[in-house]
């Protein structure tokens, strides 16, 4: 299956909506609330606290657009993907908004729902509402280019957005830019440090770096409407798997931009290893699991004929992206890896 960019998952299709056109709506309502926010010191709200339409202190961030000044101490914040999610709750932000990746899931399950209590849903991720948005007065937006790019504009006619270029692999560079729009950067530090020491801790448990590197571990994608993917080494769950010191299988590096290498269920006996965790997106049957799984072929793997094959969710390890995931990953994978 082609792909002009590594996407860590399939983009949900944007709703049918009849009458005005959503965007024509939006575009009068955000610069509307910009002529408003010219004529108006108190920013329409009382909770923006220090920054942005407050009049309020303001700080400069280098971004992919060039340079977007932000509010000092961001208080209403909208996300509009699951990374930029999983990042501000790291660091101890509560969105005002955030997206979702499709309507049967809402926001992702792993992530605490106390700390989502009183989130508002802004639509679809590659379809936010502009319009709910707008009604939230955030003071600052977090999303990346190979998602909204087409919609900068508008969306900065809203708030100061920052964006970073792509999503999954470079999350850690991404995250770093997240706490920078923060102003969160001391307990980004923290997280990234937590983190490392919990990696290292997975490694021992495993035996040290010798037998972590010597286990081959593959993750498998079903995908409802796509072929079935055997990730690469150019990923979100790749680089937990490389900070684990984990082995990979020569199959990885077939990988298309090495994000993942996709194959039909009469090929799955390529995604032969030691280990495999394999996630689903979508209806299992439509996504092949429930024949491939089924399957001669896969019943002959390495790994199924050893018990160690397991299932995983794929809102955690693929659509998360980001270091609460993380630390949930590195305890599944000890777990399952010292069973």
């Amino acid at each position: 299956m082609r792909r002009t960019l590594p996407l860590p998952f399939p983009l949900p299709l944007p709703r049918r909506r009849t009458a005005v056109p959503p965007a024509a709506c939006a575009f009068a309502l955000v610069a509307a609330l910009a002529l408003t926010a010219c004529g108006s010191s108190d920013g329409g709200g009382g909770e923006t606290g220090d920054g942005g339409s407050s009049g309020g202190k303001t700080r400069t961030v280098r971004t992919l657009f060039g340079d977007v000044k932000v509010a000092e101490t961001p208080r209403r914040v909208v996300v509009l993907d699951t990374a930029e999610l999983d990042s501000a709750l790291t660091l101890g932000v509560k969105p005002v908004g955030a997206t979702h990746t499709d309507a049967a899931s809402g926001f992702p399950a792993y992530l605490p729902r106390e700390k989502l209590a009183g989130v508002k849903d802004v639509g679809e991720m590659m379809n936010p509402n502009l319009e709910a948005i707008a009604e939230l007065d955030p003071d600052l937006i977090l999303t990346s280019k190979v998602r909204h790019g087409d919609k900068y504009k508008e969306l900065s006619a809203i708030a100061p957005t920052v964006m970073t270029e792509n999503t999954g692999f470079p999350w850690r560079e991404n995250f770093q830019l997240h706490a920078d729009a923060l102003g969160r950067k001391t307990e980004a530090a923290k997280a990234v440090a937590a983190y490392r020491a919990h990696a290292a801790e997975v490694t021992a448990a495993l035996g040290g770096t010798a037998k972590a590197a010597a286990t081959r571990v593959n993750v498998v994608r079903f995908v409802e409407g796509a072929d079935i993917r055997i990730y690469g080494k150019r990923n979100y769950i790749a680089t937990i798997l490389a900070d684990v010191g984990l082995g990979r299988p020569p199959v990885t590096d077939r990988a298309k931009d090495g994000f993942s290498y996709d194959v039909s269920p009469e090929k799955i006996d390529l995604a032969d290893a030691d280990v495999i965790f394999h996630a689903t997106y979508g209806d299992p049957a439509k996504a092949k699991r429930t024949a491939t799984l089924g399957s001669g072929l896969w019943k002959g793997l390495t790994a199924v004929k050893k018990g160690k094959v397991f299932p995983v969710e794929d809102q955690l390890w693929i659509q998360g992206i980001g270091y609460t995931a993380a630390g949930r990953i590195l305890d599944e994978l000890r777990t399952d890896l010292t069973k």
